[in-house]
């Protein structure tokens, strides 16, 4: 049996389609602020992740609302539905009444189906949990969690900033919870062998994950990886190197986990590599062909 895509279960769980909207409720994270770093991670650029969330000065019905009208502007009539993805920086780290006036503002758009926080392990305190569980009894609520990676010499390169006993320990406290998780994976980071990518791939089936997001590795302007990557320190994957990948990961995954992200869009205005990328159509019909072999 293979796994659900997120369109598959979404349909199956809601009836109808549901689709993002990326929001900027202007966060900022530890690895940014001074608390772990000023640098940030070595592949996050200056948005935090979030060329394609709105902007910060907007309030979170504004984003909402402009999302909405993208959306709608390019479907048929028909129902659907709206996802809150809190997408840039670090979503849970703000002062708790900050979160629930944010978070509680788009629970209550109406058609917003599903909150989604985008979030590091170690910025998952029990007061945020809590406040998380108050929300999931409002609307479902999706918590994704950047681990990336599960060996400690890459983590320690990209300047992620906690060990994985943070991850182990954050996944416990959500699933206790009930609330569901996302976990992202990067595959292709400087360094890594495929037998490394494929056993971080294989750590997150495990470890009782609702979702998994496998992301290519981008080299975005302006970023330390950028500067790694023009010395000629490392290579991005192939198209074809990414496909043999990926089919290799989905196949360690198990049946009940849902597929989020197969590969993921780098901002085409600041992508530098791989070039590949930019063609979004031609590769996900790469992707399909190699998936179905």
């Amino acid at each position: 049996m293979k796994q659900l895509t997120v369109n598959e279960y979404l349909k199956e769980k809601y009836g109808k389609k549901l689709y993002k909207v990326s929001i900027n409720a202007g966060f900022t994270c530890p690895n940014r602020d001074g608390t772990l770093g000023e640098r940030g991670c070595i592949f996050c650029s200056a948005g935090g992740s979030g060329e394609f969330a709105g902007q910060p000065s907007r309030s979170i019905t504004q984003q909402i609302e402009e999302g909405r009208q993208r959306v709608a502007a390019k479907l048929p009539k028909g129902e659907y539905g709206l996802i809150a993805y809190f997408q840039a920086f670090t979503n849970t780290y703000a002062p708790i009444p900050v979160l629930r006036e944010r978070y509680l503002e788009a629970i209550r758009h109406p058609e917003v189906e599903i909150l989604s926080v985008a979030t590091r392990p170690d910025c998952l305190g029990d007061d945020v949990l809590e406040l998380l569980s108050e929300c999931n009894r409002i609307k479902p609520v999706w918590v994704e969690l950047g681990l990336q990676t599960i060996h400690e010499h890459t983590a320690q390169y990209i300047r992620r900033g906690y060990p994985l006993a943070v991850y182990d320990d954050a996944m416990r406290r959500l699933k206790e919870r009930g609330i569901e998780t996302i976990v992202h994976v990067i595959l292709g980071l400087p360094g890594e062998t495929k037998e490394d990518m494929l056993e971080s791939v294989q750590y997150v089936g495990k470890s009782g994950a609702s979702g998994i997001k496998l992301q290519l590795l981008h080299v975005l302007r302006n970023t330390d990886l950028a500067k790694e990557y023009e010395a000629g320190r490392f290579e991005c994957l192939t198209m074809e190197e990414y496909g043999q990948l990926l089919k290799e990961a989905l196949d360690l995954l198990p049946p009940n986990i849902v597929i989020h992200r197969k590969t993921g869009d780098g901002d085409k205005k600041i992508l530098i590599a791989p070039e590949w990328s930019k063609d979004k159509k031609r590769v996900l019909n790469y992707l399909k062909t190699i998936l179905l072999d």
